[in-house]
């Protein structure tokens, strides 16, 4: 063997060895990479899985005092009562009238503006006027009455006729003073 052949292979054996490392060092990186990645997406699982169970508690809270409402708003064999602020149920827009106004309010429990409107009116539900009926509709699961009326975002307000043909509709009213101010 040569001197030159002698280079040439501690040369190829130079490449090989430095090769090697760099690969092995790119693998560490990835390997890494991934371990971070997996790391995040368990977190983000965990408190999505915290936030929807304190959704859940929410609305389960928000339903529990929705049926005590709607219980004791119940007069003998009358369904509902004028003035009042009850869970959607399709048969209560028949209470539209020209002396009686209805309107829908597309709220989700998740929706801190929704929150802030429903415990204002919570907090007044003796100034709901005798001629408003407010019905709480889930914005959550009423797709068809989404599409119905064009409502794409939560926190919106539909006045509806007896028949359920939309009379108007907004978005916006922080408080039940302003969200009667807009019935028609």
């Amino acid at each position: 063997m040569n001197k030159n052949t002698g280079i040439i292979i501690g040369i190829i054996a130079l490449v090989v060895i430095v090769g090697g490392v760099y690969a092995s060092m790119k693998s560490n990186d990835n390997a890494m990479m991934v371990k971070e990645q997996m790391e995040q997406k368990a977190m983000t699982d965990k408190k999505m899985a915290e936030e929807n169970a304190m959704m859940k508690a929410d609305a389960t809270k928000t339903d529990a005092m929705m049926k005590k409402e709607d219980t004791s708003m119940m007069k003998s064999d009358t369904m509902m009562k004028a003035g009042s602020y009850e869970a959607y149920v399709p048969e209560k827009i028949a209470m539209a009238n020209p002396d009686h106004d209805v309107v829908l309010f597309f709220r989700a429990g998740w929706c801190p503006t929704c929150r802030a409107v429903d415990a204002d009116i919570k907090a007044n539900l003796g100034k709901i006027p005798s001629s408003l009926t407010i019905l709480d509709v889930n914005y959550d699961d009423s797709t068809a009455l989404k599409q119905k009326y064009g409502v794409t975002y939560q926190h919106t307000f539909v006045q509806v006729d007896k028949d359920g043909n939309l009379i108007k509709k907004w978005s916006g009213s922080p408080t039940l003073t302003a969200l009667v101010a807009e019935v028609k």
